[in-house]
């Protein structure tokens, strides 16, 4: 993750880029270009932050038309196109370069439409996460997918990367709750795809642009699911004295045929640092930690809780801690949902994404440790554990180039490690920058060749944010095919 040398731009390059802006200036307003060195600079990089480029300049439209113009006119002049929802992505999904455009979609965040008799609601792709939630919450309904960073990621981006969170064990990932996207192709064609009806004819499409992390096309509007409120929830604390016992405890609760509506698991050092941010009230003499959810009327719940404390009680659990109250509750979850915030305050770090069958957490999550520390790192571990959606915070010093390097070895390890159980590279950050040259890990040349193919039908000169997902060498193999062909 060294520095990377820039040559200075030539006359040529800079006419041209004279030539980009000025177009673009034909088609928004003024406030709606960025093109000022000093205010690019936000832009320059998003949640990974490992890398950072500053783009040519960063378009903001409020449209969908503007939208479509603006690929239009990009295609046509062969300038590549950076999708942007928040900038939350942790794989660097909306890192640019410096010879692009950002497209932003933050200014369309508008609820266009709620239908509650069929539940379902239409957005603009830059509304955020929670803001869907908070509109309809006043009647009783509710957005499933939350992940941690649901106070600023938007629509667009949970799309592109397929999000979930801690409660997508029982509602599902992003997918399960998208039923149709409003998505502006290459040249500037707008199409619909899916609807407000469960499922739509022909070819599942909308299926294929959920986690195609901006290669596709922009999305601008999104039809979502919105489901009633639960009569109550209840989150409970376990503390267990190590890591694979909590990790067993999950694997048996899953075989059992219950399905919390979360199951989140901290190791010790994130209970630690995330207790001394929130004061949660986690048990701070546990090796592991985990937050079970359950929902429903008082005897569904005592019902569900009892069975699971049961198989909790099989794997020596030392600690039983169910919320009492309302305010409670919101601690527990404030603990969780703060706890890359409170890491992030005492060190650098990266934040890995990998999924494994749930029944080998137990056998993962030592050997996590055994990584880390032969890399001479920690790590705090938290995580999606119904699902098996590993989280590990490999903590490392961004300033030391050698820290940095151990670091991204270490996750590259891990990831590694998933695959080789029987897992994948990703469960909802996507692939960006980070692991595009892992992807040989977990796919054939001729997977690779396949999905390459498959981008070529919607974006042929590969100008939509170009450089991530597939590894470089794999990317320029197909085009030389396809110019070929």
């Amino acid at each position: 993750m060294g520095a990377i040398a820039i040559a200075e731009p030539n006359r040529a390059v800079i006419d041209e880029r004279a030539h980009i802006i000025e177009g673009l200036a034909a088609i928004l307003p003024g406030e709606n270009l960025i093109t000022d060195a000093r205010e690019l600079v936000p832009y320059e990089t998003d949640g990974f932050t490992a890398y950072s480029r500053v783009p040519m300049a960063v378009v903001l439209p409020e449209t969908t038309e503007e939208v479509s113009r603006i690929l239009a006119f990009c295609n046509e002049q062969g300038v590549a196109v950076v999708p942007r929802g928040a900038g939350t992505s942790l794989c660097g999904g909306a890192i640019p370069n410096e010879d692009c455009i950002v497209l932003g979609v933050a200014k369309m965040s508008r609820v266009l439409d709620v239908d509650y008799a069929n539940r379902t609601a239409r957005v603009e792709a830059g509304i955020t996460n929670i803001a869907i939630s908070q509109h309809v919450g006043e009647n009783g309904f509710f957005y499933a997918p939350d992940p941690s960073s649901q106070l600023a990621c938007t629509i667009a981006g949970n799309i592109a990367m397929n999000s979930g969170g801690a409660h997508c064990l029982k509602y599902g990932v992003t997918t399960n709750n998208l039923l149709g996207v409003k998505l502006v192709l290459v040249d500037g064609t707008v199409v619909e795809i899916g609807g407000e009806h469960l499922d739509a004819s022909g070819y599942d499409l909308l299926a294929l642009v959920c986690g195609s992390e901006g290669q596709l096309g922009v999305v601008t509007e999104a039809t979502v699911r919105i489901l009633p409120m639960a009569e109550g929830a209840r989150p409970v604390l376990f503390g267990f004295g190590s890591s694979a016992a909590a990790g067993a405890c999950v694997a048996d609760i899953i075989a059992a045929g219950i399905v919390p509506v979360a199951m989140e698991f901290m190791d010790k050092p994130a209970i630690e640092i995330t207790e001394s941010f929130a004061h949660a009230g986690y048990p701070l003499d546990a090796e592991a930690m985990l937050i079970i959810e359950v929902e429903g009327s008082d005897e569904e719940m005592d019902a569900a809780l009892a069975r699971i404390v049961e198989i909790a009680r099989r794997h020596d659990v030392q600690t039983v801690k169910e919320s009492k109250s309302a305010t409670e509750t919101a601690q527990i979850w404030k603990g969780r949902k703060s706890a890359f915030g409170a890491t992030g305050k005492i060190a650098d770090y990266i934040c890995m994404d990998g999924t494994i069958p749930t029944g080998r957490l137990h056998e993962v999550l030592p050997r996590i440790g055994e990584i880390c520390r032969g890399y001479g790192l920690r790590v705090a571990n938290v995580f999606h554990a119904g699902d098996g959606n590993l989280h590990p915070l490999i903590l490392y010093n961004v300033n030391d180039p050698e820290d940095a390097m151990r670091a991204e070895m270490a996750g590259n390890d891990i990831l590694t490690l998933c695959v080789e159980v029987g897992g994948c590279l990703t469960g909802e950050h996507g692939v960006g920058i980070e692991k595009r040259d892992l992807m040989h890990h977990q796919f054939t040349a001729a997977d690779m060749d396949q999905q390459l193919r498959v981008r070529a039908v919607f974006d042929r000169k590969g100008i939509l944010n170009p450089g991530k997902v597939f590894p470089l060498d794999a990317k320029i193999a197909a085009e030389s095919e396809l110019q070929a062909a």
